[in-house]
């Protein structure tokens, strides 16, 4: 029996991407290094809650890995259905947590949260992947009515997590749209028609979307008075602070003063990557993004040999989660992009960030294993007929 399982274990490994799991471990446990140091500055244990949620986010990522993704596409009304009721629970339930303005958590038993649109996410990736794939089965992908149908797909879940006001998680989902349907091979004319729709758009959401708060967040970016900076544009300020005493090498792990006395306000969450500056210096943060550099291409580089769109159209939903979110987030913290709500992957504090984006590790393993697998099998039949030829 012991036999079986090491047997077992070992054709798991082989067929699996090694390389991607040590990168994903190595950014949570950065993440978690992080969280420890900056919570000396309060009572909350943000690292037990992280710790617990990679980890059961780690033992579900390895039983996706081994289910068939085609399988799970099959399966996508059930993701579907999960995604609607977690929305429509939000808005029965929903509840506020400190730092953030928007009721886009539910309460769970013994005192937790969970955040449903982050579970939302993978099960988008899920749904749109395999509409993807069937408009390309169908030849519809560069039709008109097929992208119709594509952008209705989108606009459900754009449209419902902003009425819930968390137009972050809103944003991410429309701009995963956009990848998701460039990288499968949508017409450029398409991308060119709502550019211009979205252009045209920009004064009816100034003056009806937006509310004062996030106008103000737009102004401090281009207005920074004493008086803006005090309000609005306090925590972005005081990051690049922090960050810019951090110099060349940082403070120090645990030495930063700043995080000790959490200066940046929430800095556990969206600002995280400020306690990288001040403590570890330009070299700390160099190493985050070398680390999602390194996570994205692998997911590319699973991507370009799957066996079908549908594959690939899995880690590219992926990897525009990563991409996404990574990109707003350092851009909020460095003052380039309005403060909007967005965790930094692996890094941020959040358990259900950290679970779910497991998730998606698993269904980009999943791909993985299944083009291993298929090359596997195809070579043996390529031997077994050589030798029969023979």
């Amino acid at each position: 029996m012991v036999k079986n399982f090491g047997n077992s274990v070992a054709d798991y490994i082989k067929r699996t991407d090694i390389l991607f799991w040590v990168l994903t471990i190595l950014a949570s446990i950065y993440g978690c290094c992080l969280i420890a140091s900056q919570q000396r500055a309060g009572n909350v244990n943000f690292l037990r809650t992280q710790l617990i949620a990679v980890c059961i986010g780690y033992a579900a990522a390895v039983v996706i890995s081994m289910i068939d993704y085609h399988l799970i596409a099959g399966l996508w009304w059930l993701a579907a259905g999960l995604a609607l009721v977690l929305t429509a629970a939000v808005f029965l339930f929903g509840i506020q947590v400190s730092g953030t303005d928007d009721v886009g958590w539910i309460r769970l038993p013994g005192g937790m949260t969970f955040q449903p649109s982050e579970l939302t996410k993978i099960c988008f990736i899920v749904t749109f992947s395999r509409h993807l794939a069937v408009l390309e089965d169908k030849q519809m992908l560069k039709s008109f009515w097929g992208v119709c149908t594509l952008v209705l797909h989108a606009a459900v879940p754009v449209g419902l997590i902003h009425l819930q006001g968390d137009d972050g998680a809103a944003l991410v989902f429309a701009l995963m749209f956009v990848v998701m349907c460039f990288a499968a091979g949508v017409q450029l004319r398409y991308f060119v028609i709502l550019a211009i729709a979205a252009a045209a758009a920009v004064p009816l959401l100034w003056t009806v979307v937006f509310n004062d708060d996030q106008k103000n967040r737009l102004r401090v970016l281009l207005r920074a008075d004493d008086s803006m900076l005090q309000t609005y544009g306090w925590q972005q300020y005081q990051g690049k602070v922090s960050i810019a005493s951090g110099g060349l090498f940082g403070k120090g792990y645990f030495q930063g003063s700043r995080v000790a006395r959490e200066v940046v306000p929430y800095q556990e969450n969206d600002f995280i990557f400020t306690v990288a500056g001040e403590e570890l210096g330009f070299v700390g943060c160099v190493v985050i993004l070398l680390l999602f550099v390194l996570l994205i291409l692998r997911i590319m580089r699973n991507a370009a040999k799957s066996q079908d769109a549908l594959g690939k159209n899995i880690c590219m939903g992926f990897a525009s989660i990563l991409m996404i979110q990574t990109i707003v987030n350092l851009g909020m913290v460095l003052g380039l992009l309005p403060v909007i709500g967005i965790t930094l992957p692996f890094f941020s504090a959040g358990g259900s960030s950290a679970a779910c984006l497991y998730l998606g590790v698993g269904l980009v393993q999943s791909v993985c294993m299944s083009n291993r697998s298929l090359v596997h099998i195809e070579n043996h039949w390529d031997n077994t007929s050589k030798k029969l030829h023979v």
